[in-house]
Order: C-alpha cells, then sequence, then structure tokens
C-alpha cells in the first residue's frame, strides 16, 4: 500500500475544509453556506482520485484472501511480520521522497 504521492496534486486546488455541527445547527449551516458559497467554485479531483474512480475496483478484490486472513484472525493464527512492515514502509517512503526530489 502506498500513501500519497506529491506528484499527484494538482497545482491550484484548495483543500475541502470540514466542520462538525450540533444535532439542528446543520440547516443553519447550510443555509450559511448556501449564502457564502461562491457559485463559480471549481472544484478539482487529484490524479489519483481520477484514477481510482475510473479502474474496476473489483478487479483488485480477493475475496478469497479476505476470507482466509478473517479465518485466521478469528482462529488466533495470524502472525504479522514487523519487519516485513517496515521495511516496505521505508522503501515506500524512499519512492515517495526519491519522486518529490525530481
Amino acid at each position: 500500500m502506498k500513501i500519497g504521492n506529491p506528484a499527484d496534486k494538482t497545482a491550484g486546488t484548495a483543500p475541502v475544509a470540514t466542520t462538525r455541527t450540533q444535532p439542528g445547527e446543520a440547516a443553519k449551516a447550510q443555509e450559511v453556506a448556501a449564502q457564502t458559497t461562491d457559485p463559480s467554485a471549481k472544484v478539482e479531483l487529484s490524479n489519483t482520485a481520477a484514477t481510482l474512480m475510473s479502474t474496476d475496483a473489483s478487479s483488485d478484490f480477493d475475496a478469497e484472501k479476505v476470507a482466509r486472513i478473517a479465518q485466521a484472525i478469528s482462529d488466533g493464527k495470524f502472525e504479522i511480520d514487523a519487519d516485513k512492515i517496515a521495511d516496505r514502509l521505508i522503501a515506500n517512503a524512499h519512492e515517495v521522497l526519491g519522486k518529490a526530489q525530481h
């Protein structure tokens, strides 16, 4: 699993702000947002998001593997190799940092 890639971020897009409202405040928040929202606001998806939306997610899903792992966890037989996980995290970090420097 890879975590983000700075090269996938599209220049000129703004982060989406999120807020939490208490019950009953949602309607008021929507009203305020409707009054302050610029109708010409533009939203763009990152390259990664666009790719994820256009790919067939079922092609990457192995239901049998998930069932085997779930059963191993239930049986207490699932083993985690912390060294292997650490090695892959470090390799991914090197890959991301290497791409960011180019």
